[in-house]
């Protein structure tokens, strides 16, 4: 059959339009896969920027959490510090845990704030593909390390002279620090011809030094991060029962209504005394004790003379392990003065959070064991202190933190 050049022609249209239709058809068909590979491209960067900044909002909650830790806050404020800061820094809906210690890892034992993050992303391209939302993670450990160990603590966060030292004192400390919590430029103040020995200074705001000190560190520690208060968690203890007279050799715990004043040969029993009033153990009185803690309620204040020999310890164990003198939180601005001779001991820790403490005697406790920790301290006295003293129920006083997050 003979085939004329109208009808090849007609043949090669045909053939022309079919693979056309045919290149349109895959292309339709490939178009969604096409789009969605580049998509996917865009998403992945989108999604790694994500989980950077995830992950530099999660180091953030745990690194304020662990400020607020260190300034002695409870764990619901710690908490509320590191959620407060997630959301500042565009948390937005996602879920946040913070665990206090870590409960994984290796810092689980350690004095350290953990924060775990959590986000869904919506998908844009990729949801060509699926319809399920794009979950991120990240966790952080803020780690808190000191540097040494204070029993000699200013809490005032403001004062001048929060821990003085004056006069013709000498204080030896071995094996911790002075710390103050106060931001003055001479928040740790000596002047005179005072001596000091001590492991390092160490201060929220500056240090002023009228002559040489004698330290571990090899100058003193500025701008530091504040202790926290050690004893920000003890409890007041209740006045209950009659009150008791202070007029017998041999005391027992309960409510002084009307502050104590013993004379004489007195023993102290042991227990947790409630002072409502002032406490004045005057020149030629010898007082004693053992497990003992003396809860100065309101504003009352302690004052020791110098010729009075005092021998009192506190308890070993249980709530008020370590504590000797407590001073009431709630009262107000005053001064407790210990002024001891060399045949005295206090052994443990004189904490007045609202008081200032003078301590003006030549003595401390067994084995050099006593801390002071008060609002602010002027030390006049001559007297050797030392730091090992867990095995007298005494706890350790953290100076000159840091913060760094670890995980």
């Amino acid at each position: 059959m003979m085939v004329t050049k109208a009808r090849i022609w007609d043949s090669m249209r045909k053939i022309r339009r079919e693979a056309g239709g045919n290149v349109a058809t895959i292309f339709a068909l490939t178009l969604p896969i096409v789009v969605g590979g580049a998509g996917l491209g865009v998403e992945t960067s989108y999604w790694y920027y994500s989980s950077l900044k995830l992950q530099a909002i999660s180091d953030a909650a745990a690194y304020a959490g662990a400020l607020e830790k260190v300034a002695g806050s409870n764990t619901q404020t710690i908490t509320a510090a590191a959620v407060q800061a997630a959301s500042d820094n565009g948390l937005g809906t996602g879920t946040i845990v913070v665990n206090i210690p870590p409960k994984s890892g290796a810092n689980t034992a350690k004095n350290a704030v953990e924060v775990m993050v959590s986000q869904n992303l919506d998908r844009i391209f990729t949801s060509i593909f699926t319809r399920g939302k794009v979950p991120e993670q990240a966790r952080s450990v803020a780690l808190i390390k000191s540097s040494s160990k204070a029993c000699v603590l200013a809490l005032n966060a403001t004062a001048s002279k929060a821990a003085l030292f004056s006069g013709n004192s000498s204080l030896k400390l071995t094996g911790c620090s002075i710390m103050a919590d106060s931001d003055a430029s001479d928040a740790i103040k000596l002047q005179g011809s005072a001596a000091l020995q001590a492991d390092c200074l160490m201060s929220t705001g500056g240090v002023s030094l009228s002559n040489p000190v004698t330290t571990i560190c090899p100058a003193p520690v500025t701008q530091a991060l504040p202790a926290p208060d050690p004893y920000a968690g003890l409890p007041t203890p209740a006045a209950l029962g009659q009150c008791l007279s202070d007029s017998a050799p041999t005391l027992s715990p309960g409510t002084y209504c009307s502050g104590m004043s013993p004379k004489g040969n007195v023993t102290l029993s042991p227990g947790v005394y409630v002072v409502q009033g002032n406490l004045k153990i005057n020149g030629n009185t010898t007082v004693s004790g053992s497990g003992v803690t003396i809860f100065m309620e309101g504003s009352s204040t302690v004052t020791i003379n110098g010729n009075a020999t005092v021998t009192l310890s506190a308890p070993t164990s249980g709530t008020y392990s370590g504590v000797l003198f407590y001073g009431d939180r709630t009262g107000n601005s005053a001064s407790s003065n210990f002024n001891g001779n060399a045949a005295s001991l206090l052994t443990g820790a004189i904490y007045f959070p609202r008081q200032q403490v003078n301590y003006l005697g030549n003595f401390s406790g067994k084995n050099g064991c006593t801390q002071v920790v008060a609002d602010t301290i002027q030390w006049s006295g001559n007297t050797s202190i030392n730091q090992n003293c867990s095995s007298l129920g005494m706890k350790d006083i953290p100076a000159a933190q840091s913060v760094a997050v670890v995980e």
